[in-house]
């Protein structure tokens, strides 16, 4: 049941129909039947695992917060990871995990053929696991309550906008919405409608145009590229998948704010970020978040010097990146993506011998250097602006955008181990991106689709970005307003791509 199809709009409707007289016990009731339901779309036979999810989790807190015994408390804890990271491994690693082991005893001559079995992997798995296992951890560590209401809990597992890829929503503020639930306002139609029209344009228009184009460079044979094929390939990828995720999860805070419940925010504008910490703090925002407080800083963050800060921050990532599949392709993409951060950080601690005394090796800015006094001008006494007055805006436009553009092809080289099929493709189009920029028809043909859709969104986020807030549209003025739902509905009537795709995240 994807959010780009007649049917779930159907379903979505009928659910708004019979929400609205209901108490607020009945809602919940009518939430949790639903979730279900939209589970059971995909396949009926997993509709029993997310129960015993969901049954073990709630038992297993109500177990740790009845004793004040750390021992038996810990205990309590490591069942209940050991339980969920055991369900999780079986069905999205043993076959990855049994096939690596098999490559491996053939390379060193050990003949022992391993059966590997084809295992469905249950959708959203990754992300209601997640979910549940922050929730056990909250307990223990006391940052939120056991809650002695099962059917709350229930649907907190399984609320349906959020079910399968995400956010991956906290106890300490999911939860506590629907423990407490607030009074739907006119605001929430309101950002829900803009949030869903967004999210419908970033998938159906930008995801799945920028699929074909993707879908063609990364289906062929790297040998027969063009370096610029390659290019605006991985460029195509690289708008695929933000829009199909970003659409997605943007979807989901919508129906979610028709509901009554605020999603947390899952994207603010990546391709803006200026380092890779920055793309962090906008990318995946629930993943990012989740892995920082239940990974890194256990695993110790930044305490003990740098070479462990170091160790934690390429754990974190492999571990990231295996999160998103079983492969070796994604575990690449983790690694490089903790090298980009490790990398960083040792550039940033550098004293530059250009940087400003007392700025911690920052750059100096161009407010602090001196600037050349006006002179006059002729014999009429025009005064003649100075040169770096000049030069200011350009120098200022620059210095903002060389971060995003040098940040943003440091995405794209991660997205290629991220959509390659195998680690040998991936570097095959690394390897043709080398191999000189040939300009071909199909090239160009490419670029136009590429600029012709993208354009516009970048030029919307750039203009969001500078105003501060995600959602600073629904409070423009209605002209304003007009204007950018307007495109959205054109758009996606009239460029909608004539393939339709499942969401990406689907698959983790």
């Amino acid at each position: 049941m994807l959010f780009n199809s007649y049917i779930f709009w159907l379903f979505l409707g009928g659910v708004l129909a019979l929400y609205k007289p209901l108490g607020a016990a009945g809602r919940k009731v009518l939430l949790v039947v639903a979730s279900y339901v939209f589970y059971g779309f995909w396949d009926w036979r997993f509709l029993g695992l997310i129960f015993a999810s969901t049954l073990s989790d709630y038992v297993v807190a109500r177990m740790i917060e009845s004793t004040d015994s750390q021992r038996r408390r810990k205990t309590y804890l490591i069942a209940s990871l050991v339980l969920n990271l055991g369900v999780l491994g079986f069905f999205k690693y043993f076959g990855f995990f049994t096939e690596s082991l098999s490559a491996l005893l053939t390379s060193l001559g050990v003949s022992a053929p391993l059966s590997v079995m084809n295992i469905v992997l249950p959708v959203g798995i990754s992300f209601y696991t997640f979910q549940t296992m922050s929730y056990t951890i909250d307990v223990y560590r006391r940052q939120t309550p056991a809650t002695r209401n099962f059917l709350d809990f229930a649907l907190y597992v399984s609320f349906f906008p959020n079910l399968v890829a995400g956010p991956i929503e906290r106890s300490t503020t999911f939860l506590k919405q629907i423990v407490s639930p607030r009074k739907r306002t006119a605001d929430d139609w309101q950002a829900g409608l803009y949030l869903v029209m967004f999210g419908l344009f970033k998938k159906v228009v930008i995801a799945d145009n920028m699929a074909a184009i993707a879908g063609t460079v990364f289906g062929s044979d790297p040998a027969s590229l063009t370096a610029f094929e390659t290019l605006i390939g991985i460029y195509a990828f690289a708008f695929q998948i933000y829009g199909d995720f970003a659409g997605y999860s943007s979807i989901a805070r919508g129906v979610g704010r028709w509901l009554g419940f605020d999603l947390m925010i899952n994207f603010r504008m990546p391709y803006l970020a200026v380092n890779p910490s920055d793309f962090w703090r906008r990318w995946h925002i629930s993943l990012s978040t989740w892995l920082r407080e239940y990974l890194y800083i256990p695993l110790g963050g930044n305490r003990g010097g740098e070479v462990k800060t170091y160790r934690n921050l390429a754990l974190t990532m492999i571990l990231g990146g295996l999160w998103h599949g079983a492969a070796w392709t994604f575990v690449a993409w983790g690694a490089y993506q903790g090298l980009i951060l490790i990398v960083y950080r040792v550039i940033e601690r550098i004293k530059w011998p250009w940087s400003h005394p007392g700025t911690s090796g920052k750059p100096r800015r161009l407010a602090e250097s001196k600037e050349v006094a006006p002179v006059p001008y002729g014999s009429l006494g025009i005064v003649a602006p100075s040169m770096v007055d000049m030069l200011r805006p350009l120098v200022r436009l620059a210095k903002r955008l060389l971060p995003v553009i040098v940040m943003f092809h440091l995405a794209c080289l991660g997205w290629v181990f991220f959509r390659a099929e195998s680690m040998s493709q991936a570097f095959g189009l690394l390897g043709r991106l080398g191999s000189g920029l040939e300009v071909t028809p199909v090239a160009i043909g490419f670029l136009a689709t590429l600029v012709f859709f993208v354009l516009p969104l970048m030029v919307y986020e750039f203009w969001v970005e500078k105003q501060g807030e995600l959602d600073a549209i629904v409070k423009a003025p209605w002209p304003w307003r007009a204007v950018v739902y307007g495109y959205f509905v054109i758009m996606l009537i009239f460029f909608p791509s004539p393939t339709q795709h499942e969401f990406i995240y689907f698959q983790f």
